[in-house]
């Protein structure tokens, strides 16, 4: 598992910084999602029109505004990463919900929200490497069962991974402020690749 992680940064994207870049739109799409929910808890007025207009959403039910935070954040633009992050999104909100279960999506507290960030990074991670060479960890596999297994592996090890490098870069004092996720996102993701590059030598 984890020399195929080596290989998925060193070999097919040319390491650690490379990676870094082509997943710029995870961290671009954590600011959108740390800035959609810090400003719905923080009662700003919607965007006219926004999926997250409070009068919109009052009364839905939890899957309902996970959509509308889904669309807010990353609307749909007909491409593969588009389709990744939206899927990321939800299954971060749900694990959110998982987490902390009295949760009000709508007025999340800041480390709710740094949860769901973190979160949401891991899972993109891991469904931009299953969409890459999924199909392969499947065709090597001994059975169906067994390729399911290897892919459980990877996305538990890419969430242990990616979480502690939101760790590290918390206690060096780099936190999920508004303004900053972004970057602390991209700083995140390239400690990740540099610990996933270090399994292929």
């Amino acid at each position: 598992m984890r020399r195929s992680l080596g290989h998925y940064v060193r070999t097919g994207y040319g390491g650690s910084s490379v990676t870094t870049q082509r997943f710029g739109s995870t961290a671009a799409t954590a600011g959108a999602l740390g800035g959609a929910l810090a400003g719905a808890a923080s009662g700003q007025p919607a965007a006219p029109g926004s999926p997250l207009d409070p009068a919109l959403l009052a009364g839905r039910s939890v899957n309902e505004v996970m959509d509308a935070v889904v669309e807010a954040v990353r609307p749909v633009d007909g491409t593969q990463d588009a389709e990744a992050e939206r899927a990321a999104i939800r299954d971060a909100l749900s694990e959110l919900l998982t987490r902390f279960p009295e949760a009000d999506l709508l007025n999340l507290d800041p480390d709710q929200r740094g949860f769901a960030i973190e979160r949401f990074t891991a899972i993109d991670v891991f469904r931009r490497f299953e969409l890459d060479v999924g199909k392969t960890i499947v065709e090597k596999a001994p059975s169906a069962a067994a390729a399911l297994a290897r892919l459980k592996q990877v996305r538990d090890y890419v969430k242990q991974t990616v979480a502690a490098s939101f760790r590290k870069l918390g206690e060096a004092g780099r936190t999920l402020t508004a303004g900053r996720i972004g970057q602390v996102v991209r700083d995140a993701l390239r400690d990740t690749f540099d610990v996933f590059e270090g399994y292929a030598e």
